[in-house]
């Protein structure tokens, strides 16, 4: 849906649209006064970033630091770190049970890509990531507390 409007803005915008927004600088044999060219500069200055924000340079800026903040983040305690480079994160949640009324626990065990070095009962935060492997989709970003030991 994000191509296809951005598509449509390309077409609708004239292919020399930053010449016609940017005003030409005027002949040297006309040039005003230095007070009235003090008051034309900024005309001049605040129409050129518009012209930058219409041609779609500070947009794609924008659309890949919302990428990354909408990924699922979990916290879980690490019940596994025999791998290379790969632990198991335990992720506990609270389920309420439909007949009784009452809140279940369950869990969930995630593969996830650990280049921190955590160990055994670390609790940690995953991200989800792109596929790693058959079953890593996660990728631990920050050790919360160290096991005690």
């Amino acid at each position: 849906m994000f191509r296809r409007k951005k598509k449509e803005e390309e077409i609708s915008t004239p292919p020399n649209a930053e010449a016609a927004i940017t005003p030409e600088a005027p002949p040297a044999a006309e040039v005003p006064s230095a007070g009235e060219a003090v008051a034309a500069e900024p005309a001049i200055v605040a129409a050129e970033p518009a012209a930058d924000a219409s041609a779609g340079e500070i947009a794609p800026a924008a659309v890949s630091s919302t990428r990354s903040g909408n990924r699922v983040q979990k916290v879980g305690i690490v019940s596994s770190d025999k791998m290379q480079k790969t632990v198991v994160v335990r992720v506990d949640r609270l389920v309420l049970h439909r007949r009784y009324r009452r809140y279940v626990r369950r869990t969930t065990k995630f593969h996830a890509h650990d280049e921190l070095g955590s160990g055994i009962g670390d609790r940690v935060r995953i991200v989800e990531t792109r596929p790693l492997s058959a079953q890593k989709r996660w990728r631990v970003v920050e050790i919360l507390q160290k096991a005690a030991k």
